[in-house]
């Protein structure tokens, strides 16, 4: 029954859908829970530490019920967004709703959409690999699963990983970059993987290819379908998605790097390279995704058996709190920096 507590996380698409089915004050949704009840009630309520004895973690690495939990989150995504277009095509909503819906599906992308996606792009099983690039459709972000798996976690934590940001560096100037390197980053990949094959580039070989040609069918497919204005609006909730994702990638790393070695490559990655947070409320609604020094230490492993690490660099907050603040960046920086640079000093 403990276990249950991870249905939870519908919660978000539950106020997604009620928040267009309302409409009005309530149209942002998503955006309230996930940045307003949630911030809030973190602030008063436990976090924990606990981990799992090695027996129990194998147990529950192979129960079902964690990996349904996950599966189901694709039809109810696109059911959220088919809603959506539903209602923007109906007409008859005042610019507030139609601003309100567009981010409250925007932050659904964002959670249930490219964080399951996150998860299910680290599995092996062709099954749950395809999932995962649904999920990223709808985020116009398939890239994502190259450029992640292939070059964030090997070049995390340091400046040739375009998802690290800086000390000092804002969060505005960071969206950008990382946006833009990371796809440019998933081409060059793609490209390597296909030279050291002996394949050609330019082949139906090269998934890069593939994801743009699946994404322009998707955009005029809603096209089609919805009014060719709709192609806005799909753009527009993607892009809330999109963002929501790289203000997270901003306050998991940054100003954390690893050292660079005499022999020119970096040291191992390790739990002290990422920021942590053991807020349970972030925990749940993130599926274990604010326990990322453990999933940058060990990829493969599982949400629901990640570990804390006490070297691990811990948020003074809980993840949707850390990500507001991050939007300020003279306060982001007054509140961050001095503690990257102590932690920095405690781990040199």
């Amino acid at each position: 029954m403990r276990d249950a507590k991870y249905l939870l996380a519908y919660i978000a698409p539950l106020s997604a859908f009620l928040g267009i089915y309302f409409g009005g004050i309530w149209s942002f949704g998503a955006v309230y829970v996930a940045f307003g009840i949630i911030p809030l009630l973190e602030l008063v309520l436990p976090y924990s530490k606990e981990n799992f004895a090695k027996e129990k973690e194998e147990k529950r690495s192979v129960i079902l019920f964690f990996d349904v939990l996950l599966y189901l989150n694709v039809p109810i995504l696109y059911a959220a967004i088919l809603y959506y277009f539903i209602t923007i095509e109906a007409g008859g909503l005042t610019t507030f709703e139609t601003v309100g819906m567009t981010l409250n599906i925007g932050v659904l992308i964002g959670t249930i959409g490219i964080n399951v996606a996150h998860e299910l792009g680290h599995r092996t099983t062709k099954f749950e690999q395809f999932l995962s690039k649904m999920l990223l459709l709808s985020a116009m972000y398939m890239h994502f699963i190259i450029e992640h798996n292939r070059g964030h976690h090997k070049n995390v934590a340091t400046p040739e990983d375009p998802a690290s940001a800086r000390l000092g560096e804002s969060i505005y100037g960071f969206w950008f970059r990382s946006i833009t390197q990371s796809y440019i980053g998933a081409w060059k990949l793609e490209t390597q993987r296909l030279k050291r094959q002996g394949k050609a580039v330019i082949s139906s070989e090269n998934d890069m290819i593939w994801f743009q040609i699946i994404q322009v069918i998707y955009l005029l497919t809603v096209g089609a379908v919805f009014g060719w204005a709709m192609i806005l609006y799909a753009l527009a909730i993607a892009l809330g998605g999109v963002i929501l994702l790289e203000t997270v990638n901003y306050i998991e790393h940054y100003g954390l790097s690893r050292k660079k070695l005499a022999s020119g490559r970096y040291e191992n990655v390790l739990p002290i390279h990422s920021w942590n947070s053991n807020h349970e409320l972030g925990r749940i609604f993130l599926y274990e995704l604010t326990r990322h020094s453990d999933h940058h230490f060990k990829a493969t492993r599982k949400y629901q058996v990640l570990r804390h690490f006490e070297e691990s660099p811990q948020l003074p907050l809980g993840y949707p709190a850390s990500m507001l603040l991050a939007l300020l960046p003279p306060v982001w920086f007054g509140y961050m920096n001095d503690k990257v640079k102590k932690y920095s000093k405690v781990i040199s």
